[in-house]
């Protein structure tokens, strides 16, 4: 083995995934990886529990990184690091939405909230395998841990009424926008607690580890991949990505549907 990698960071939708799939090349290349003793996390702005069934896929034992680096566990959520909410913020955040009739979407580790049946909650379950759990949310934030609250948008009007979500919360809370291609015309909106990312999450998953944050490879398509990549030895992206994305990055590998995930692992890591 002939280079300094420990450790492989894979984003998963539109890294890992395409159109739901993970190609039978990708996965026999980290399974070969995982059998040469480099270690594999995922990372991704999704929930634990949407990931059960590609952990469950490929085999995998490990710690990952969910929620945008607000969680690093592993499929049992045995939990290496969490940053939860404030829940005085998750209390204001759930009185703005019910002033401004915008459904949120609340998630502790290892659940999904959810006040009535919505797109969002339908979605959850087609495409995450993820139940829903209908509670009041009056006093969630009192019973609950929570470590992200999810928005959805799938209508200008939305839009809207999200962006003004995201300006009053502006300093209070971290925000990513992420798409999926199986849902073109949607967006996404992960809300965590300030200072969390996917870049501190590998800090402190590489310390758990015991290697250097260096001795990774980083490897999405998203804007909440640019801190991982500023943290990890060698970052690379998608040709899929966004221009911002490859910017910052070391390499840039083939598209998601040509398997540049694969490709990586046969350049730089077998």
């Amino acid at each position: 083995m002939d280079h300094p990698y420990q450790l492989l960071v894979v984003d998963v939708d539109g890294t890992l995934l395409h159109q739901r799939i993970i190609s039978l090349e990708n996965t026999k290349a980290l399974t070969k990886l995982c059998d040469s003793g480099i270690k594999l996390a995922l990372s991704t702005g999704r929930a634990l529990g949407a990931c059960r069934d590609i952990i469950n896929h490929l085999s995998l034992t490990g710690y990952h990184i969910f929620f945008d680096g607000a969680l690093v566990a592993n499929s049992q959520a045995e939990e290496v690091y969490v940053q939860f909410l404030n829940p005085t913020t998750v209390k204001q955040a759930i009185d703005f939405a019910h002033v401004e009739g915008i459904d949120i979407d609340l998630y502790s580790v290892d659940s999904y909230f959810v006040e009535r049946e919505t797109w969002s909650a339908t979605a959850h379950r087609d495409f995450f395998n993820i139940e829903p759990k209908m509670v009041d949310f009056d006093d969630i934030w009192e019973q609950e841990k929570i470590v992200k609250i999810g928005l959805v948008v799938i209508s200008s009007e939305e839009r809207i009424r999200v962006q003004g979500f995201c300006s009053h919360f502006s300093g209070i809370c971290h925000f990513s926008w992420a798409r999926t291609p199986m849902y073109n015309n949607s967006a996404f909106i992960n809300v965590v607690a300030p200072g969390v990312s996917k870049g501190r999450a590998l800090q402190v998953l590489s310390a758990y580890l015991g290697i250097s944050s260096g001795e990774a490879i980083a490897i999405g398509d998203g804007i909440n991949d640019i801190p991982l990549f500023k943290e990890a030895g060698l970052a690379v992206a998608m040709a899929n990505a966004p221009d911002e994305v490859k910017a910052v990055a070391d390499f840039i590998t083939l598209d998601v549907a040509d398997n540049g995930l694969a490709a990586v692992i046969d350049k730089f890591l077998l």
